[in-house]
């Protein structure tokens, strides 16, 4: 089979039976599973980039964002617990394509799914750091700018982001039970949090902030109108990667077949009434446009303000001045779970790739004392922590969106595939309604893509090469499935795609510079150039160096 080899279902399902110290401990219950879906899904999405998005994109019409990308995740949730219950095994989307589209998609997924949990831990921890800031101000405490801020945004590094990846890698090093508890408690903190913005808030509403309802297009595409609601659902998609995560952690749970879609489904119904309910409130207490700016990141903050009743002058005075505070410390410990959960699920699919003999085996090592993946964990706690300290939370927003949208994209087609090629595979949840439901999850997923910005696609291509090269050196001889193989079969799709690649790079270079017009700054243009002419090189070189592909012995297995 070459490149698109698959593993076997019973190979995944013999997996997920193994046992003893070198294998990860099973202590998640269906409670637990969906404490983890909702400790990642109400997070940056509902705290922080709902104020930006409905000031920029949507205007009150963002509860439309959140009810199209839930929409979308509802349609690939369905997916995710038909492979959850069929191979119950870690690796979420990367496990369940490479059991049903073969190993080179796999790799594809698998790399996106880490770009995906990096840039959301990254981006979490970046609004962790502000929202620590304004607490610590509301105390008399003044952090210096110039390190609570990356360089781009007029800062030196942010070390506060950096140094809450180090604390949450660094308990989930010491076990999931401990790190599961400690998710259920901030879980539990957060949705009480959210009640009461609401249930206190709801009386605040003024109609007069609905209308318009939404807001007339400016004559550019996202910036409100209908193709700003779509955008917005773009956006903030990244927030209900919670089922996702619940995947990853499969082979940590006690009854997976059972309690996996239970965990993925219920998370999600949960996340989504109090999205709404939340957007709902937040824009109907205050107008969209107060949310512009840099109070945009604190959005919760900016309701809370609104509030109240007007003075003699006019000036609202808030009838709960206290529940700021005591709401932003309440985000400070929702984030810490949304981090862990993440970084959770980037080591897991990092582990099971490297089980996989695509990537070297000392990140698919077992601490024999925590049975955790330590090696992974430390990898990941280095680099999120540097991209935390060092990048601007939007550009890593809109990084995790575009994966996950990918992810799911991809996920939902392998449902149509593996409804075709193993019908009779056991399954104790099956997607309803195939195929509309995966049609419907691809062609949301892809809609929304469309509407994201162009310099998103540009640095989602640019991953994507990067993930391709390090397969095409590494990854493509040390697979297990057909180890110690110089040339394998399937060869030639590897460098096409490549070459693909390679031209969407520069297409993607040449759409963002008409975007944002001719005269402004070029980095990424030529960024987008010299990976495309340096890697139509590379892989033009490996197609001269095995100008055939053996399509001829597979024309041959064909025949016979």
């Amino acid at each position: 089979m070459g490149l698109f080899i698959r593993k076997s279902i019973e190979a995944l399902q013999a997996e997920a039976k193994e046992t003893g110290s070198s294998t990860l401990k099973r202590v998640l219950g269906p409670v637990s599973l969906v404490a983890l879906g909702v400790g990642v899904i109400i997070g940056a999405g509902l705290f922080s980039i709902t104020g930006t998005v409905a000031a920029s994109y949507t205007g009150p019409a963002i509860t439309l964002s959140f009810i199209i990308a839930a929409i979308g995740c509802c349609f690939a949730g369905l997916c995710y617990a038909e492979f959850a219950s069929m191979i119950p095994v870690s690796g979420s989307a990367y496990t369940y394509s490479y059991a049903t589209m073969g190993e080179l998609i796999a790799w594809i997924i698998g790399w996106d799914l880490v770009l995906e949990y990096t840039v959301a831990a990254t981006t979490v921890s970046i609004s962790w750091s502000r929202y620590m800031t304004v607490f610590l101000q509301g105390i008399g405490i003044d952090l210096p700018q110039a390190f609570t801020a990356c360089p781009w945004d007029g800062g030196i590094v942010n070390i506060p982001a950096m140094v809450i990846v180090v604390l949450m890698s660094l308990i989930l090093m010491r076990g999931t039970a401990g790190s599961s508890f400690f998710n259920g408690l901030i879980v539990f903190l957060k949705i009480a949090v959210i009640l009461i913005f609401v249930v206190l808030g709801w009386r605040f509403i003024q109609s007069d902030n609905y209308v318009p309802y939404i807001p007339a297009n400016t004559g550019k595409l996202g910036e409100f109108g209908i193709s700003g609601i779509f955008r917005g659902a773009a956006i903030v998609f990244f927030a209900f990667l919670g089922f996702d995560a619940v995947s990853t952690a499969a082979q940590e749970t006690k009854n997976p077949k059972r309690d996996m879609p239970i965990g993925i489904l219920v998370s999600l119904l949960i996340c989504t009434i109090l999205y709404i309910l939340f957007a709902h409130v937040m824009t109907g207490v205050a107008h969209y446009t107060d949310f512009s700016g840099q109070v945009g990141i604190a959005p919760v903050a900016v309701a809370i303000e609104k509030m109240g009743y007007p003075d003699a002058q006019g000036i609202i005075q808030p009838v709960y001045p206290w529940l700021n505070k005591a709401i932003i410390l309440a985000i400070l410990f929702g984030y810490c779970s949304v981090i862990m959960v993440t970084l959770l699920g980037q080591s897991r699919v990092f582990l099971s790739m490297s089980r996989d003999g695509l990537l070297p085996p000392f990140f698919s090592k077992i601490n024999p004392r925590f049975r955790t993946p330590v090696h992974s964990n430390a990898l990941f706690m280095v680099v999120v922590s540097l991209l935390a300290g060092f990048i601007p939370a939007q550009v890593a927003g809109e990084m995790t969106s575009i994966g996950t949208l990918l992810a799911f994209t991809l996920v939902c087609a392998a449902i149509l595939i593996v409804r075709k090629t193993m019908p009779h595979v056991h399954r104790a949840f099956k997607t309803p309604f195939v195929p509309f439901v995966p049609i419907m999850g691809i062609l949301t997923c892809l809609c929304m893509m469309s509407f994201l910005p162009a310099d998103t696609w540009i640095r989602l291509v640019l991953w994507m090469l990067i993930g391709l090269d390090v397969y095409a050196s590494y990854g493509i001889h040390h697979s297990k499935l057909e180890p110690g193989q110089k040339h394998r079969k399937g060869d030639m799709v590897l460098n096409l795609t490549g070459l693909i690649l390679s031209v969407l790079s520069v297409v993607t270079g040449l759409w963002h510079q008409q975007t944002v017009g001719w005269d402004e700054d070029k980095t990424l243009l030529i960024i987008s150039f010299v990976f495309a002419f340096t890697h139509c090189a590379y892989y033009m070189w490996r197609i001269w160096k095995h100008p055939h592909d053996k399509s001829h012995s597979l024309d041959k297995e064909a025949v016979s």
